[in-house]
């Protein structure tokens, strides 16, 4: 923790300077000592001081000056420090005004002026109060704090976002915390807009977008060359595997990645059959080791940086970020997986974010604790967001579509599902519509078979129906199925003959699209089997593939 505070306001510059020595002279070695020339000055140090949620152990004013007493200021500063100790400098005259504010605010001492000799009429008294402090104050929290409300959108796609990228921070809902709010309130935000993000060194951001988060909370965003061997789009299972690989073989190697490294498989709680993880690992400590092992040996990170679209200019190809950052390379990589699809039905729009999640949103689980949630689709994702939401929901309700669940989860999955008694199955089923304002409160259900349906209450709905491959950037560069998916080596070939347009004297490679030197691996490839193990495999193969072309360039 930092030193704690001792903030002192006065407006007579003698008095105000002759009170800073003494705490100075007695204090300064364990507190850091500020002063203030008024009550306006002091309140707003007090303000910048809570953004920065550093400790203030003890507030002294003067009670009689211009514009704001002494009571008036530690009435407003006690708001966003309730626990500091608070005391009154007072003539003979003021002791009355002092009386009335231990009654009215909880002042804990005033002291008359002048206070000389220090030693018998100001520091047995603090020294009182401080001593007190330190044994009933808890440690304030040194790091990122989100500042917002539960059913705020924007809330829970930047608590998502430094959740995914392993960064340590500090939820503050200000509809249950009055301190958060009024913290809030002291924020110039003429329009209201949540969340509130407060960092370490000050800095304040109001609902920030993606890349303003990611540089503020120094994630690496830029490149640091024009120019690489390999570019990877896309830091899922396959891209991490084909990074560590890459650079672990001498060549340049830059990965972009628009959200979080470990891609949907860092959204998992738990993979139970990854080799080598005999009790299962978090898709989150599986994407920290990995992008800890990828930087080690010398791949380039980048997050929260979009590829927006790809050019040929052969023998190189160049990728556009959205801040129109252009960046070349003799190889290029597509590992940009695929994410939830969303579900279309009434209602839904308005609380997506606010009780409707697609994917895990591991972060939000707490937040429904000993309260009924449910999980729409029955793939593994779905599975195993289920299993971890049992660990808090009172309740768990699995919307599946199809006849069972074997048809499209491992048994494993479906074995822990059917073992935990807190998890309802429902097969045959579907949502067919949504209701709230601001949050959500029902879900529509369906019975596909009997179309019969019923309305109940809802407190969250994480979704998992199938995926969709993001390959708009390379739309027009390399082939792709109607669905959007990518075809690789044999896929690529016609009635026997190699893609059109292709004028090398050799096949593609097993991984190589309809572009010589474009490479796709993981979730995005075409007919691909979506398991964690295939997309780091291929992301490895792709290498020694790459290795071969760059040899012919």
């Amino acid at each position: 923790m930092s030193k704690p505070i001792i903030l002192t306001v006065d407006d007579e510059l003698a008095v105000l300077n002759a009170i800073n020595r003494d705490l100075r002279q007695h204090y300064g070695a364990e507190y850091r000592i500020i002063k203030a020339n008024s009550g306006d000055e002091a309140l707003n140090a007090v303000r910048e001081l809570k953004q920065r949620n550093a400790p203030v152990a003890l507030l002294l004013a003067d009670q009689r000056m211009p514009s704001m007493s002494g009571t008036e200021f530690l009435t407003a500063a006690q708001k966003l420090y309730p626990q500091a100790r608070k005391v009154l400098l007072t003539a003979y005259a003021d002791t009355e005004a002092a009386i009335s504010s231990i009654n009215e605010i909880g002042l804990d001492h005033y002291l008359l002026k002048p206070w000389d000799p220090p030693d018998q009429r100001l520091y047995p008294v603090l020294d009182d109060l401080l001593s007190d402090w330190l044994a009933t104050v808890s440690i304030p929290y040194d790091g990122i704090r989100v500042a917002g409300t539960l059913w705020s959108a924007g809330s829970h796609l930047a608590k998502d976002f430094l959740a995914r990228n392993r960064i340590p921070y500090q939820w503050l809902d200000i509809e249950t915390d009055a301190v958060a709010k009024e913290l809030v309130d002291s924020v110039d935000n003429p329009n209201h807009q949540l969340p509130v993000i407060f960092f370490p060194n000050g800095t304040t951001l109001i609902a920030p977008d993606t890349l303003s988060l990611a540089n503020a909370a120094g994630l690496h965003t830029a490149a640091t060359q024009p120019f690489y061997d390999l570019v990877i789009i896309g830091a899922g299972p396959s891209g991490l595997g084909a990074a560590v690989y890459g650079a672990s073989e001498g060549i340049s190697t830059l990965l972009i990645e628009k959200e979080a490294t470990g891609g949907q498989a860092g959204t998992s709680s738990r993979i139970e059959n990854y080799l080598g993880f005999p009790n299962g690992i978090s898709g989150a400590d599986l994407a920290e080791r990995a992008t800890i092992q990828a930087k080690r040996l010398g791949a380039e990170i980048l997050t929260a940086q979009e590829v927006v679209s790809v050019r040929l200019e052969d023998p190189y190809r160049y990728v556009t970020l959205a801040d129109g950052t252009e960046i070349g390379c003799r190889a290029l990589m597509v590992a940009t997986g695929v994410t939830v699809r969303q579900l279309d039905v009434p209602g839904i729009g308005a609380v997506t974010g606010a009780g409707v999640y697609y994917g895990a949103a591991l972060t939000e689980a707490v937040n429904y604790k000993d309260r009924p949630v449910f999980v729409v689709g029955g793939a593994n994702s779905a599975g195993q967001g289920a299993m971890f939401f049992s660990r808090y929901a009172s309740k768990v309700t699995m919307l599946v579509r199809g006849s069972s669940l074997e048809k499209g989860m491992s048994q494993y999955l479906v074995d822990q599902i059917y073992g935990t008694p807190n998890i309802e199955v429902q097969l045959r089923t579907q949502v067919n519509a949504v209701s709230g304002s601001d949050r959500l409160q029902t879900i529509t259900i369906e019975n596909v078979d009997s179309g019969e349906s019923n309305t109940v209450p809802a407190a969250a709905l994480f979704i998992f129906i199938g995926a969709v491959p993001h390959t708009d950037m390379v739309a027009g560069v390399v082939e792709r199925n109607s669905a959007g998916f990518i075809p690789t080596g044999m896929d690529l070939f016609h009635d026997g003959k190699r893609p059109r347009n292709w004028r090398l004297d050799r096949d593609p490679y097993p991984l190589e699209t309809s572009v010589p030197g474009v490479f796709a691996v993981g979730d995005v490839r075409q007919g691909v089997v979506r398991r964690v193990a295939s997309a780091v495999g291929q992301g490895a193969i792709a290498v020694s593939l790459v290795h071969q072309y760059l040899k012919t360039v």
